[in-house]
């Protein structure tokens, strides 16, 4: 499942239903936005909701293979994006949102 229109139409269902967690690393101020309150749920859901395909990348998680990391790097409102995170069922667990 990583065609990025069905990644994307999951990462906003978790996004809607709540369900977003964050994983645990140093410099969060900096590195999670989202965590640290600078970005809300609905900005990051309308940034992702702009995104195309050639924005996104996956690749297997460097502590687990069998994870996928997705990692957006797009530009919103004339500002740059970079929005990791992975699935754990029935969450979307955040890595980093950051400009």
């Amino acid at each position: 499942m990583n065609k990025f229109k069905d990644v994307k139409k999951r990462i906003l269902q978790c996004i809607y239903d709540g369900n977003v967690l964050h994983e645990a690393r140093n410099n969060i101020e900096i590195k999670n936005l989202l965590e640290v309150g600078d970005v809300s749920i609905e900005e990051l859901a309308e940034i992702i909701k702009h995104t195309r395909g050639d924005d996104y990348e996956v690749s297997p998680h460097h502590k687990d293979q069998s994870i996928n990391v997705h990692l957006i790097k797009t530009r919103y409102r004339r500002q740059s994006w970079y929005i990791k995170w992975f699935f754990i069922e029935p969450n979307a667990v955040f890595i980093s949102v950051h400009q």
